[in-house]
Parts: C-alpha cells; sequence; structure tokens
C-alpha cells in the first residue's frame, strides 16, 4: 500500500483528505502543529477507513521540524507516494491592511507559504533519489486570486502557492512527478465558523456561489483522491477549483 504525508490533518480540510486518501487505498502520515488530541482522533478515522495512520508532529514553517517530519514519514512506511501541503493558518487579527502587523504577515509567510515550498523541496528530492516518482499536491484557496483587504497577509500567502505548483510542475515532470494545486472556495470548518453568518448570506441570499451549499472538508478530500487514484496522469501544475463555481464570471 501506497502512503501519503498530509500536513495539517488533525481538523478541517486536511483531517477531510486523510481520511479521504485513506478510503482510496493510501496508508497515511498525519502531521500536526500543535493539537495532539486532535491529530489522534484523525488518525482513528483513518484506520476506520482501513489504512494505516502514522501521526508526526512538527512545525512545517520550522525547518528542523521539516527535516525531522520528512525522516519520520519514511520511516513509518518506507516510502511517500503523495505529499499533500495542507497545513495552513489564517490571521490572528483580521486588520485592514493599511493597518496590518508585519509580524502577522511573517507568521503567515513562513507557515503558508515558506513552509511548503522547502518541504517539497525536501519531498522532491527524496523521491527523485528513491526512483519512486509520486505526486505533489498544495491545498491553495480562491483566496489566491480574490482580494480581502481585511486580511492580506493570507492572500499573498496562497497567490504564492499557486506559483509554487507551477515551478515545481515545470521541475519535476522530468522525473515523472506530477504536481497539482486544490483550490478550495467556501468550506465549513473552524476556520470559517466565525464568519457563518456572512457567508450564508453570500452563499443563499446573494448566490455567490452557482451551488448554493457550504463546501466540506470530503468535498475538497475527494478531489485529492482523484489525484492520488491517478486519474490525472496527463495533467501537472493544474488548479482543481472546489469552489461550487465560484471562479465563474457570470452575468
Amino acid at each position: 500500500m501506497s502512503a501519503a504525508l498530509v500536513t495539517g490533518a488533525s481538523r478541517g480540510i486536511g483531517r477531510g483528505i486523510a481520511v479521504a486518501l485513506a478510503e482510496a487505498g493510501l496508508d497515511v502520515i498525519v502531521n500536526y502543529a500543535s493539537n495532539a488530541g486532535a491529530a489522534a482522533e484523525a488518525a482513528a478515522e483513518v484506520e476506520r477507513a482501513g489504512a494505516r495512520a502514522a501521526v508526526v508532529q512538527g512545525d512545517v514553517g520550522d525547518a528542523r521540524d521539516r527535516a525531522r517530519l520528512v525522516d519520520e514519514a519514511y520511516a513509518a512506511f518506507g516510502d511517500i507516494a503523495l505529499l499533500v501541503n495542507n497545513a495552513g493558518v489564517a490571521p490572528s487579527v483580521r486588520a485592514d491592511i493599511l493597518e496590518a502587523s508585519e509580524e502577522s504577515f511573517d507568521r503567515l509567510v513562513g507557515i503558508n507559504l515558506k513552509g511548503p515550498y522547502f518541504l517539497t523541496q525536501l519531498v522532491a528530492n527524496r523521491m527523485i533519489a528513491a526512483g519512486t516518482p509520486g505526486k505533489i499536491v498544495t491545498v491553495s484557496s480562491m483566496s489566491a486570486y480574490t482580494a480581502s483587504v481585511n486580511r492580506g497577509d493570507y492572500c499573498i500567502t496562497k497567490a504564492g502557492l499557486s506559483m509554487l505548483t507551477k515551478l515545481y510542475a515545470a521541475r519535476l515532470a522530468e522525473h515523472g512527478i506530477n504536481v497539482y494545486e486544490v483550490r478550495p472556495g467556501i468550506i465549513a470548518t473552524d476556520m470559517t465558523g466565525g464568519v457563518q453568518e456572512k457567508y450564508d448570506r453570500l452563499i443563499y441570499d446573494e448566490g455567490v456561489t452557482p451551488i448554493r451549499r457550504w463546501g466540506t472538508p470530503q468535498d475538497v478530500g475527494r478531489a485529492v483522491a482523484a489525484i492520488a487514484r491517478d486519474l490525472f496522469p496527463f495533467s501537472t501544475g493544474q488548479v482543481i477549483d472546489v469552489d461550487g463555481g465560484f471562479h465563474l464570471r457570470t452575468l
């Protein structure tokens, strides 16, 4: 059985991806930064889906943690067929870009962008050295192209992930490693819980998404599982929108 490393897999979208991959037949390394209890729950869900789970703590924004995470992931199952860059954080305070702090910007760039950039480097080099090409998926957001002036740092990091995907797709194709961006829209997680009333209005009253419902972590998980099943063998650098049609421009 192949194995997948899913960062930020203890909750929300990451947990949805981990379970979907388990259902698709992959063992899963459940990475988490701080919530060990939630990670254990996610691992139990993976195992109930019929796969093996290994839990590895690590902050992707920290270089030493990234190196240890990769070492422990490979030690757990011997090989990694799929890396899913999912871990990410929102600003602690939604601040107008005319007032936002450098501290918030640095924190988000470190975790949301620098972390996946260099984690991908580590795993890609392992795949190349082992001669076992796999796949790399980065979970971005509709914020990669949708301006939210009260969380500019978040938008900047997600836009950067789109270029990360293009860069690694171009560089790794010769090694048989396909790279994808999965771009969620409005997904029901604890990260969006604080703005539920706003998004309820946008979805159900104003029709901001043609498919008038919230997305779920399972929706995102199914998209990643399709990649894991090798259903897109002649695609790389591809953006897969999981957003209820938000990306459409309609009149």
